[in-house]
């Protein structure tokens, strides 16, 4: 028996799949036009394609490679939500990166569409990374 939750852990992978192409403009095809992205290493909330993929261009420069840890799936008619922990892994690197995420999709005529992303990195990762992540994360995204 099929799990009604499969359709959207199978959206994550298209949109890991995308990552991983480099191309911020198929990411961005994978969100709604009025879709909310609050990005792991940035402070600026996303809301609009053209801020989503100013994001994304600088984020796929560094070579993501995402799984998921932890995901919880509640579906509610033509909305879903995948919330969780998962880990990125940059330029090839074996370590791994973790981050709390919720995506939020809407049922549209062509499957599903991410109204809202929210990825933060844990407070473990930031305690870890210090004066590095601050590093990381001005040098990278001044925007």
């Amino acid at each position: 028996m099929s799990d009604d939750r499969d359709p959207i852990l199978r959206e994550f992978d298209v949109w890991n799949a995308a990552i991983q192409t480099g191309d911020p403009d198929k990411v961005v095809g994978l969100y709604a036009t009025n879709a909310v992205l609050v990005p792991t290493l940035s402070n600026d909330v996303r809301t609009s394609h053209d801020e989503i993929r100013h994001y994304f261009v600088e984020f796929l420069g560094k070579d993501p490679r995402a799984q998921l840890d932890e995901s919880h799936v509640r579906l509610y008619g033509d909305v879903a939500i995948n919330s969780g922990i998962y880990s990125f892994f940059f330029g090839g690197s074996g370590v791994p990166t973790q981050a709390r995420y919720s995506f939020v999709y809407l049922r549209s005529g062509n499957g599903w569409l991410i109204i809202e992303h929210h990825s933060s990195l844990l407070y473990k990762e930031l305690l870890a990374r210090g004066e590095n992540f601050e590093k990381l994360r001005t040098e990278s995204y001044k925007n």
